[in-house]
């Protein structure tokens, strides 16, 4: 059974720094094929995909985060990245990653909410104070 569990959130002050960590078990990435990605959801507001990563390290982001987050994804220890620096008020939000184990082949992996919730984790709080 695939299992996916995020760590790293917290409180930093605008302007500052977090790393998520989102360890995959139950599927060995470095064998597979897979899209690999982050989203967040705000209080109050809908989900909102932010980066995804392709198995071969072709990574995608949205204007907002793009220059300021990096996804990132190490197979030797099954885990994806999620490096976020100069982190504004409005980055605050839960966090999820996500897999999607059948991606069309060729296709570049982009940033999206419709995963299979079986592919995704229980979040991580990411609070960004001003």
């Amino acid at each position: 059974q695939v299992h996916l569990m995020e760590s790293g959130g917290g409180t930093v002050q605008a302007g500052g720094s977090l790393r998520l960590s989102c360890s995959v078990s139950g599927y060995t990435l470095i064998y597979n094929s897979y899209c690999l990605g982050w989203f967040r959801q705000a209080p109050g507001k809908g989900r909102e995909g932010i980066a995804a990563i392709r198995f071969d390290g072709v990574a995608s982001y949205i204007d907002s985060v793009k220059g300021r987050f990096t996804i990132s994804q190490d197979n030797a220890k099954n885990t994806l990245y999620l490096q976020m620096n100069s982190l504004k008020p409005e980055d605050t939000a839960m966090y999820y990653c996500a897999a999607d184990l059948t991606p069309e082949f060729g296709v570049r992996c982009l940033p999206r909410v419709d995963y299979d919730d079986r592919y995704c984790g229980q979040g991580t709080q990411v609070t960004v104070s001003s």
